[in-house]
C-alpha cells in the first residue's frame, strides 16, 4: 500500500475540512439556512460559527493536513510523526463516537446530523483513522531504519 497517496488523501480530507471552516468563517452557511442549522446539522448542538471557534479550526485541520502528507512522505520527523499520532487517534475517537450515533445513542435518527453522520461524517472519520495509523507505522519504521549522523 503507498503511504504517500494514503497520506494525500487523508490530508486532503482534512484540508477540504478547513475549507468549509473558512467559507464559514465568511458567514455563510451553506448548506443550512443559519448558523443555528448549521452547528447541528454539523456538530447535534449549538455552537457559535464566530473568528475565535472556526479560526483556530481552519489552522488545526491545515497543520494535520501538512504533517500527515509529510509523514506519509518519510518528512517531517518527529513532530510530523507526534501529530499524526494525534490525528489517528483524534479520527479513532470521531469515528467510536460515530457509530454509537449511528446505533441511535444521543443522536435523533430523524435530524440532519444522524444521517450526515451515517453517510459522510463516519465513513470519512474510519477511513482516515486506518490510513493516519497505517501511515504512523511506516512513520515509525522508517524513523527506526534512519540512524542518526
Amino acid at each position: 500500500m503507498n503511504t504517500s497517496r494514503l497520506g494525500a488523501l487523508t490530508g486532503a480530507i482534512l484540508l477540504t475540512d478547513a475549507a468549509a471552516h473558512l467559507y464559514w468563517l465568511t458567514g455563510r452557511t451553506w448548506p443550512a439556512s443559519g448558523t443555528r442549522t448549521l452547528s447541528l446539522a454539523v456538530l447535534n448542538f449549538e455552537v457559535p460559527f464566530t473568528f475565535r471557534v472556526l479560526a483556530p479550526l481552519v489552522l488545526l485541520l491545515s497543520v494535520a493536513a501538512g504533517a500527515v502528507i509529510a509523514c506519509s512522505r518519510g518528512r517531517g520527523g518527529r513532530l510530523a510523526l507526534l501529530v499524526t499520532g494525534a490525528v489517528a487517534a483524534g479520527t479513532s475517537v470521531r469515528a467510536a463516537a460515530g457509530l454509537v450515533w449511528i446505533l441511535g445513542v444521543g443522536a435523533d435518527t430523524g435530524t440532519p446530523f444522524y444521517w450526515l453522520n451515517l453517510l459522510l461524517y463516519t465513513p470519512l472519520c474510519a477511513f482516515m483513522t486506518v490510513s493516519t495509523w497505517i501511515v504512523l507505522a511506516r512513520g515509525f519504521a522508517r524513523a527506526k531504519t534512519v540512524q542518526p549522523a
